[in-house]
């Protein structure tokens, strides 16, 4: 994944509102309607998150007839997880050698 992919994805992310909609579409797939119903903000605010979801590829959105159903996008997630993934790795590497150099030195 490009950086500027990435950028936009942990930018999408930052927001709670955001992850409460990633969240709650782990779960399943869910009209713009009833994502909005427990939030405390517009029904058109909720669209304006649900397109920065879309566009750094976490959801995707289809419309049939007057209704506009949301589904998470497993892709964009993984793309975060192998991103972090690959951190943790390298600072559990870094960590393991820091122990070897400590344990040589007692």
């Amino acid at each position: 994944m490009l950086n500027h992919e990435l950028d936009r994805l942990f930018q999408a992310l930052a927001d709670p509102t955001r992850r409460g909609l990633v969240e709650r579409l782990t779960r399943g797939p869910a009209s713009v309607s009833e994502l909005a119903a427990p939030l405390p903000i517009t029904l058109a605010a909720v669209v304006q998150h649900l397109q920065a979801l879309e566009a750094c590829g976490l959801v995707r959105t289809e419309k049939v007839g007057r209704v506009r159903t949301c589904r998470i996008e497993p892709a964009g997630l993984r793309a975060a997880e192998d991103w972090l993934r690959e951190r943790r790795t390298a600072w559990e590497r870094k960590l393991d050698r820091l122990a070897d150099v400590l344990d040589e030195e007692e």
